[in-house]
């Protein structure tokens, strides 16, 4: 300690001892959260990763040595080079503002790329549009797979696998819209548990055929490849089981922040995973029977029960984890313009991103009980998991190139360089999903196709309508000089109209003047801008200029991590100068009702599907919170 620490008063001198204390416990709090939240996905992969690998080439010939060395460097390799190198080593270093994920990814490519921004809003749309159907299958799989471990106890429990999927999937969506801060704090410790139950039970059968470390040779995965050839490319599509929820480690980077996640990673994660797979291995060489389902073969007779239980907790936790990502996820999609509005509640005063969305959570319930009673078994539903999967990390590697190249100035060559082998491999594993399409892959295509047209038709149709809306409108400035000269008659109080283009006069205004012939004594053009970054600084959050002495413009910008409250910003807004009494306030909305146009930009069914998407979407006075008696909604027609 230095002399200056030595001079403090003694009661000075226990606060630095006691904030790095808390530092480290905030630190190891966060480690242990990650270890939940972050790896519940891929931590329940050795349910079904090393059983479908091999099971592709078992069914044509008999299991041999090399045949599983092959398919277990395969998956070791995975672990390294996708999740440990790519993901933890240089992925989490993509930050935008502390925020990861595809659409995080895509806001900091497009600050890097404007002129491109087209190319780069297309990525994003895919990313996103893949990861929803990640987020439908897995809950499907993983809950399948862990009670199919029931028949393993004893066969009565076949017919009942599929209903209790069923219940425990239900019980899954229902609970959400209570929120999930309180079973939050039980994920890290039982899914901590679940990885030593992994490490020990994998372990426990390594010395039945220590050979199986030879694994780590990659050599005996190029010879398994050259070997099978076409059979071994298509068992590549489900080696690629053993890295799902890899995209988690970036999603929640916001979450959990950067050294927790690698530090989990390497500490527990990686290791446990590690031991249960080359376990796995053992214990089918030293029997090639239990290839049917080694993972559950691993644990002994009467640890079979608690294993299975303890399996259906970490799945059922890896299936929170997806759904509270795809409601996120929805959220950064609604403020960054790329879907309608919904419904967002918060389920957290604490919290603000813990969120529920209903609709969002009654469409992935119905998909994922569909998904269940079409496939009855978690083995048919790896071939459309792998699909989705490859696709979000593609789409990833091509987004991180894009920052690398233009953000973080990386020179051409390099960047080219760092990155080909990553997407040499994601391009080989996407190639061997896409073989078994045909038996369930098409699954996650017919998805994210759907969600693209979804997304594509609404980003278009929005733009459109503010193109026509500009070519219709007069600009601010002439309608603000033009009251100036001749003022309507006066009424007292305040009027705030919203726009979301505050160079024109908005419709609201305009409509106001013409059929009421009333002009408040102050108006306020209010516009609600969305950023580029995950959160805007509270103190450069509002700004309001003076058009005239009857006229104000006021900005409010928000991230696109962050929910919109009027209420809150107008608060703001007192300090620089708006003086306003709500009780005497009216809010100004223009509601547009569409008809379509045989000169439309969009096809005629992206015009039906654009103007069926508007009229579902959320009331823009509950989006932006705005007190529901002090609104007064002026309609308009609109053609597109």
């Amino acid at each position: 300690m230095s002399n200056a620490a030595m001079a403090k008063p003694n009661g000075e001198q226990g606060q630095e001892p006691e904030t790095a204390a808390n530092g480290k416990r905030q630190f190891w709090a966060l480690t242990l959260g990650s270890v939940g939240v972050v790896y519940g996905d891929i931590g329940t992969s050795p349910l079904y990763a090393f059983r479908e690998a091999l099971a592709h080439t078992a069914s044509r010939e008999a299991i041999t040595e090399p045949m599983v060395l092959g398919v277990l460097s395969l998956i070791l390799w995975s672990l390294i080079l996708i999740v440990s190198i790519k993901y933890v080593a240089i992925v989490l270093r993509a930050d935008n503002n502390g925020e990861g994920g595809a659409l995080s990814l895509m806001a900091l490519a497009r600050r890097a790329m404007a002129k491109r921004s087209s190319i780069v809003l297309g990525l994003g749309i895919l990313g996103a549009a893949l990861f929803y159907g990640d987020a439908v299958i897995t809950p499907a799989i993983s809950v399948l797979s862990s009670v199919e471990g029931l028949k393993l106890v004893t066969p009565i429990f076949d017919p009942y696998v599929v209903p209790i999927t069923m219940g425990i999937i239900l019980g899954l969506f229902l609970v959400q819209s209570r929120g999930t801060a309180k079973v939050a704090k039980f994920f890290g410790p039982i899914t901590a548990v679940w990885f030593v139950a992994l490490a020990v039970t994998g372990a426990s059968h390594i010395a039945d055929e220590p050979t199986v470390l030879l694994a780590f040779n990659p050599v005996y995965a190029v010879e398994f490849l050259i070997e099978h050839q076409v059979v071994g490319f298509i068992a590549l599509g489900s080696v690629l089981l053993a890295a799902t929820g890899a995209e988690s480690l970036y999603a929640d980077l916001g979450h959990f922040g950067r050294k927790p996640i690698q530090v989990a990673w390497m500490g527990l994660v990686f290791p446990s995973l590690t031991l249960n797979y080359l376990g796995q291995g053992a214990l089918v060489l030293s029997n090639p029977e239990a290839a049917e389902n080694p993972f559950f073969l691993l644990a002994p007779d009467w640890a079979l029960v608690p294993m299975v239980l303890l399996a259906t907790a970490a799945t059922t936790i890896a299936s929170q984890a997806v759904i509270t990502g795809a409601f996120s996820l929805t959220r950064q999609a609604i403020q960054l313009g790329i879907m309608p509005r919904m419904e967002i509640r918060h389920t957290s005063g604490e919290h603000a991103g813990q969120i529920y969305l209903p609709r969002i959570n009654r469409l992935m319930m119905i998909a994922v009980i569909i998904l269940v009673l079409a496939f009855q078994e978690s083995g048919r539903l790896a071939a459309a998991y792998g699909i989705a999967i490859t696709g979000c990390m593609v789409v990833t590697s091509m987004l991180l190139f894009i920052v690398m190249r233009w953000r973080w100035r990386i020179p051409l060559v390099a960047a080219i360089l760092i990155m080909t082998p990553f997407v040499a491999v994601e391009l080989a594993f996407m190639t061997a999903n896409l073989l078994k399409v045909l038996e369930g892959g098409w699954v996650p295509l017919v998805m994210a196709l759907s969600l693209i047209v979804v997304m594509r038709t609404w980003v278009t149709g929005t733009r459109i309508l503010a193109e026509k809306s500009r070519r219709d409108s007069l600009p601010l400035l002439d309608v603000v000089a033009m009251l100036e000269k001749k003022l309507p008659h006066l009424v007292p109080g305040t009027a705030m109209f919203l726009t979301s283009t505050p160079n024109v006069a908005p419709v609201a205004l305009m409509h106001n003047l013409k059929h009421n012939k009333v002009l408040h004594e102050q108006n306020v053009i209010v516009t609600i801008e969305v950023a580029q970054e995950p959160y805007v600084d509270p103190e450069s959050r509002v700004s309001v200029q003076s058009l005239s002495p009857h006229m104000m413009l006021m900005r409010v910008s928000y991230g696109y991590m962050e929910s919109p409250n009027l209420p809150k910003a107008l608060a703001a807004a007192r300090k620089l100068g708006l003086k306003y009494d709500i009780m005497s306030t009216s809010f100004f909305l223009g509601r547009r009702s569409l008809r379509p146009s045989m000169k439309s930009g969009l096809r005629p069914f992206q015009n039906r599907l654009y103007m069926s998407l508007a009229r579902n979407a959320s009331d823009a006075t509950e989006f932006f919170q705005i007190p529901s008696d002090r609104v007064i909604e002026l309609g308009t027609q609109m053609t597109i």
